[in-house]
């Protein structure tokens, strides 16, 4: 076949949310898009904890609460600090729908057809093995089975991204620089979910669960609620289970276990088990965006909020701006890296851009005293509510001067120093630098 029977204006690399937004703003503008899928179907080859945000899913499908398979609509959000038997949750509730639990398998199946009703050509089952450039500009792609060519090509085919890789824009991906995810899905029935999670059929509760058996190490859990299921897993940072040799399904076998996490699954049944990378590496990490005739969006441009567990968010929205991006570099008729810089600039005008470089130096920052804050002050946490919480004769005031006391015993005024020297870095990062 010639090249001018496999000549398209657009082409995307991977079909999650950042591909599908990017092809359906380039749809709706009337131009010509191939998103490639190497998964059997769009959702298939993805995992993620478990919800989608509400207000940037509307910026791409507007009416999507009307027809999206959507699980529960998160109303409560719980935070878990765990001991080795104990635990304090902190809950906030509020009835605004903020984020939605959805199956990504199901939602992103939905998202597709979306966007081939909009005009987008899905290719499913297709691996792109490598980018095609002529003089130094990316011109197509090529699949398993032939070359396909295009004005512009958008990698938005994970966080490994080969692709990125083989054409210089970003580097190997390092152990500290992201988390190996493992997921459970546990089968319950709804009014079992309802009772044990306080919420009505149409309402979820999310989990973010700290310590357990992630204490002292890069690591945090979730656990959110489906219709009749609940989605439980934890992400630690791939060099921590390297060098401690840890299995990070033992680890999420343990916090099953906890007697905080164990009442909230008794009887269920699983239905999946999944494994996925996630970016750590943040602002510092952000490969190369832009090159002649291609743009980088989604994991693959490491686009992972890990403060505010936001992923999905900045994937729709960074996909948006590259097809917005795309479209107005096709009416120019120049795709040359000063043309797709258009892309760059937005995303460093967004929240995107703005909100990771505030925590440039959370991974580092905490890295350096994760086993005081991942592990002692926790357990401090869970100290305190246990003597707070405890009735045993003793006189309340001897307890809080034995609480204090263990404060400055327990440590060396050194550690608290360095440990108290760490916060206030970290604050003056995030509301003044």
């Amino acid at each position: 076949m010639e090249r001018k029977d496999n000549k398209t204006q657009v082409i995307v690399v991977g079909a999650g949310p950042a591909g599908i937004a990017c092809a359906i703003t380039i749809a709706r503008a009337g131009k010509e898009v191939v998103l490639i899928e190497r998964g059997k179907f769009s959702g298939s080859k993805n995992v993620f904890g478990g919800a989608i945000y509400a207000q940037p899913t509307r910026e791409i499908f507007p009416d999507f609460e009307k027809s999206a398979p959507l699980e529960r609509r998160n109303i409560e959000h719980k935070f878990a600090l765990l001991g080795e038997d104990d635990g304090t949750v902190i809950s906030y509730r509020k009835n605004d729908t903020v984020s939605y639990s959805v199956i990504r398998g199901k939602f992103d199946r939905w998202m597709a057809e979306q966007a081939q009703k909009e005009g987008v050509i899905l290719v499913e089952e297709t691996v792109v093995r490598d980018l095609i450039l002529e003089n130094g500009t990316v011109v197509g792609v090529r699949t398993e089975i032939e070359d396909y060519y295009a004005d512009i090509v958008v990698l938005a085919d994970g966080v490994n991204s080969l692709l990125a890789k083989h054409i210089g824009l970003r580097a190997d991906l390092k152990p500290k620089d992201v988390a190996l995810s493992v997921k459970e899905v546990i089968k319950l029935p709804e009014e079992v979910i309802n009772e044990r999670f306080h919420v009505n059929s149409d309402e979820g509760c999310i989990y973010e669960i700290f310590g357990g058996s992630m204490s002292g190490m890069l690591g945090l859990g979730f656990m959110y609620t489906n219709k009749n299921s609940v989605s439980i897993g934890l992400g630690v940072a791939l060099n921590e289970l390297v060098e401690k040799s840890l299995k990070p399904y033992d680890l999420l076998d343990k916090l099953k276990q906890h007697p905080e996490i164990a009442p909230l699954l008794k009887g269920g049944e699983l239905l999946e088990y999944s494994a996925h990378l996630i970016p750590e590496g943040g602002y510092k990490k952000i490969p190369a965006l832009v090159a002649n005739g291609v743009m980088v969006c989604g994991d693959a441009a490491m686009f992972v909020n890990n403060m505010h567990w936001e992923g999905t968010n900045l994937a729709m929205i960074s996909g948006k701006f590259a097809g917005e991006t795309a479209v107005i570099a096709l009416g120019k008729g120049d795709f040359s890296q000063q043309s797709l810089s258009r892309y760059q600039e937005m995303l460093e005008n967004s929240f995107i851009i703005k909100d990771l470089r505030t925590y440039q130096d959370l991974m580092s920052g905490i890295a350096e005293r994760k086993s005081e804050f991942l592990g002692y002050y926790l357990k401090k946490i869970n100290s305190f509510f246990e003597m707070f919480t405890s009735v045993d004769s003793v006189p309340k005031r001897q307890k809080y001067h034995k609480f204090i006391k263990s404060i400055f015993t327990d440590r060396k005024i050194s550690d608290l120093f360095k440990d108290f020297w760490a916060v206030v870095k970290f604050l003056w990062s995030i509301l003044v630098k």
